[in-house]
């Protein structure tokens, strides 16, 4: 029931902001990257690593456009790069918020479980 509140005002707030949520399969694919690429950094938990813990209760006061930046610009000087060149600002967003949320579509499900793009 709390997954589904904070997926409806998460869908509620997403037009408000003037984005587009990503199709299903897009997001199938962004919390692959997630959970496997940022994990190998941040833990495949999420919980932290070489870089911080990723995780609803770690982030909680950031805002979501920082968060965002972080994700679409890096961090020069250090270990956190730039994934411009494989998602959209809008796509950021939607990652930014979803470690902001404390039930993220997918949430403890094994990178490996989740649904496979079909070729």
């Amino acid at each position: 029931m709390r997954r589904a509140v904070c997926l409806l005002l998460l869908a509620l707030a997403w037009p408000v902001c003037g984005r587009t949520a990503p199709v299903p399969e897009r997001q199938t694919e962004l919390l692959r990257m997630l959970r496997q690429d940022c994990g190998s950094c941040h833990g495949m938990r999420l919980t932290g690593g070489l870089g911080p813990a990723l995780t609803a209760d770690a982030l909680q006061g950031k805002p979501w456009q920082s968060l965002s930046a972080t994700i679409f610009h890096g961090r020069p000087g250090t270990p956190m790069p730039p994934w411009k060149s494989m998602l959209s600002s809008d796509e950021a967003d939607w990652l930014a918020l979803q470690l902001l949320s404390p039930a993220p579509i997918g949430a403890g499900t094994p990178a490996e479980a989740l649904p496979r793009r079909q070729p």
